[in-house]
């Protein structure tokens, strides 16, 4: 059998899908959306009048991708699309109330899952991979 570490890319992969799945299950309890559905939410929270392109690149996504993940949040009444200002083919992006309240809704199970994390991985083991992890997401930003 290989070392844990030969095998870390593989382990991370695992630990991200129960992760996902875990997490999932419980914002859908808590708020009626996804970690996707959160993660756009937040980033348009983040950046009010972001457009669908400049919030793909932020979530790391296709744009087709992002378009559907819109339209669901659009037509679940948690976001609102209007003309961007000066580009005639973009549109930009902004939370309504209902958008606002599932993101209130989410951020408690949110914290109780990453103290979970911080329990498990101890403060400086939370902060050192959270920061390493920023570090792979961001290019070392």
């Amino acid at each position: 059998m290989s070392e844990p570490g030969q095998r870390l890319y593989f382990l991370l992969q695992r630990a991200a899908h129960q992760l996902r799945t875990a997490a999932d299950r419980r914002c859908l309890a808590a708020a009626g959306i996804t970690t996707a559905q959160l993660g756009a939410l937040f980033a348009v929270e983040d950046r009010p009048g972001v457009t669908q392109q400049q919030l793909a690149r932020t979530l790391g996504l296709r744009e087709s991708a992002v378009t559907g993940l819109v339209a669901r949040l659009t037509a679940a009444g948690l976001l609102a699309r209007s003309a961007h200002p000066t580009e005639h083919r973009a549109v930009v992006l902004e939370l309504t109330e209902a958008g606002s309240a599932a993101l209130d809704a989410a951020r408690p199970e949110i914290d109780r899952f990453n103290a979970e994390l911080r329990a498990l991985l101890g403060d400086d083991g939370f902060d050192r991979t959270a920061a390493a992890l920023h570090r792979i997401v961001h290019g070392g930003e």
